[in-house]
């Protein structure tokens, strides 16, 4: 079983979507199920329906998953299973306040050293902690050998001891801390590969040491991949930045496969550069990701979104622009010349059903040439229509075509006017008003 577990305390970002995308390639490869695990144990820092939005997210990347879980629901098992870590004795309470865990910390710093709890509540006797009227923390025991697992990327990586340290497992709250409680969460789902961001290989580590104290025996193979870059400041994409949201980038008018076929196509050896979420199923190798930091490119995403735009059915691009015409889904492709979003694209389209009222330039010429257009009769091709109103308005050349250009597209340039009258000549009532 492979997990995608995004916390719901922020938009989805595209390194996130990469994660549950990648997540979602190596399941059907493997063979097995994905989980989706919302991590809400943090419940100050949830978003309401911040859950429901990633799930909606998902569904429209179409990422298939077999269920959804909430870390939140697992709150007394997390709980019972730390009272077993401390009857073990291989957790304890701890009743350190915050004020000399800071001093130790401070402490730790001015000597250039990593902190690393003293363990001072661990010799505590049974007697002790019963007698101790104070809020306490449950933390574990401190592992006396390394913790060491291969990253199919980063290759062997090693933890001491003091890197691990004695971490609380239940804060005073006794509600489960995140590495504990992911541990524990792995464990009981039966996960088999692990592929996340890289900003968790220091939890990596404690995670496998919650699991070695359960008597846990099962390897667990880890992906952590490297951050992604903004290729326009080359630093680490943030929430200050617009391009990072996903329902961002699906506002803006890039299609969901588009967006996917970029994410996966980052840092990654590809047959080739346009392709389906479907197609990479039968090629795509999670170990020959880059193990570098890649680079995110608007543009770049531009031009894979103009391609898939090529290629969708007219039907369904016609609906996505909120018609219910193949020769709207056709007239959007033509100003493929000039746009590469849906959101262009509608405004490209919007200006064609606008309503026109003057022309600057040509206001009289605008007023004779709409009048007849009003009373015109129906016209196969453009041609006929425009010999038609240069014979009722007496109008030639651009005092008869530049206003009857701008009244059927609301611009005075763009793609050949003969092939967009062919597309819209059934609407003509709509656009000419």
């Amino acid at each position: 079983m492979l997990r995608f577990a995004p916390s719901p305390i922020e938009d989805m970002n595209i390194g996130n979507l990469r994660v549950a995308i990648f997540n979602y390639i190596v399941s059907k490869q493997l063979n097995e199920d994905l989980v989706i695990r919302i991590e809400d144990i943090d419940i100050e820092k949830n978003i309401e329906g911040k859950d429901k939005e990633i799930i909606e997210i998902l569904n429209l990347f179409s990422i298939e998953y077999k269920n959804i879980a909430h870390q939140s629901d697992s709150l007394k098992y997390h709980q019972k299973i730390a009272l077993q870590l401390m009857s073990q004795k291989k957790a304890f309470a701890c009743f350190c306040s915050d004020d000399k865990l800071n001093e130790l910390k401070e402490e730790a710093q001015l000597e250039g050293k990593l902190f690393s709890y003293d363990g001072f509540c661990e010799t505590l006797s049974d007697e002790a902690v019963l007698n101790t009227n104070a809020p306490f923390t449950v933390r574990i025991k401190k592992t006396d050998e390394d913790i060491t697992f291969t990253d199919l990327l980063k290759g062997r990586i090693d933890s001491t001891p003091l890197e691990v340290d004695s971490f609380v497992i239940l804060n005073q709250a006794k509600k489960p801390t995140y590495n504990y409680a992911c541990a524990v969460d792995d464990m009981i789902m039966d996960i088999s590969m692990v592929i996340r961001n890289e900003k968790h290989i220091s939890n990596t580590a404690k995670q496998i040491h919650v699991r070695n104290s359960l008597g846990y025996t099962k390897e667990i193979k880890y992906v952590h991949l490297p951050i992604i870059l903004n290729a326009q400041t080359n630093k680490e994409m943030s929430n200050e930045d617009e391009l990072n949201s996903v329902k961002y980038l699906i506002d803006e008018g890039f299609l969901p496969s588009a967006i996917a076929n970029y994410l996966v196509l980052l840092g990654n050896e590809t047959p080739s550069e346009i392709f389906t979420l479907e197609e990479a199923i039968s090629w795509f190798k999670i170990e020959n990701i880059s193990k570098n930091a890649v680079k995110f490119d608007i543009d770049k995403l531009r031009f894979i979104n103009k391609k898939h735009l090529e290629t969708i059915d007219d039907m369904r691009l016609s609906k996505i622009l909120g018609f219910a015409d193949t020769d709207i889904g056709k007239l959007g492709k033509i100003f493929l010349e000039e746009v590469s979003t849906i959101k262009e694209m509608k405004e490209k389209i919007a200006l064609i059903f606008s309503l026109k009222t003057t022309y600057k330039g040509f206001e009289e010429e605008f007023r004779k040439v709409k009048e007849s257009l009003q009373k015109a009769p129906f016209f196969d091709n453009f041609e006929e229509l425009k010999k038609y109103i240069e014979q009722e308005t007496n109008l030639k050349d651009k005092n008869s075509f530049e206003p009857l250009r701008y009244i059927l597209t609301g611009a005075n340039n763009g793609p050949n006017i003969s092939d967009i009258y062919t597309l819209v000549k059934n609407y003509l009532g709509e656009i000419v008003r």
